[in-house]
């Protein structure tokens, strides 16, 4: 499962960040050399950074890469470490599950109105879809980690060794 996450959000995030880099270099080119930017270039550029952030929002949860203050973790017990790093988790897993959940009828929503950007008409719905459902990854990889025994120190492990 490990392994599988990290390919398919993985290679989503990097092919959206090559998309931003290729889209820039041409929109840059183009301005510099032939007058000529990219119509929609600012669209596309949001559009897939929302790409890139939310589909990496998985990998950061999986692999503990998340910000973390623990100045008081050496004079903490490693019972309440544990205690500590399961209630984090809940409450993250919580919060990104209720978050999907708006983001997902967000998303219905848009669609059923049909919205779109600005200049490209891109519809919106899908890309918000994305968003609910890569935050619901996101919300069971953190609910997972909850089930997680172990070593308070150690970095996570969901789905075994790669």
């Amino acid at each position: 499962m490990k392994r599988l996450l990290d390919a398919l959000c993985g290679l989503l995030a990097a092919a959206a960040l090559f998309a931003i880099m290729a889209l820039t270099l041409v929109d840059v080119l183009g301005r510099k050399l032939l007058s000529q930017s990219v119509p929609g270039s600012l669209e596309l550029t949001e559009v897939l950074m929302v790409v890139v952030i939310f589909s990496a929002l998985p990998l950061v949860s999986l692999h503990g890469e998340h910000v973390a203050f623990d100045s008081l973790d050496p004079y903490l017990p490693a019972w309440l470490r544990r205690l500590q790093r399961a209630v984090i988790n809940l409450l993250c897993g919580l919060a990104l599950a209720a978050l999907a959940w708006l983001m997902g009828d967000k998303a219905m929503q848009m669609a059923s109105y049909g919205d779109t950007t600005a200049q490209l008409k891109l519809p919106l719905g899908p890309f918000v879809g994305l968003m609910s459902l890569l935050c619901g990854l996101t919300s069971l990889m953190h609910l997972l980690l909850v089930l997680q025994p172990g070593d308070p120190d150690a970095s996570p492990d969901i789905g075994g060794a790669t």
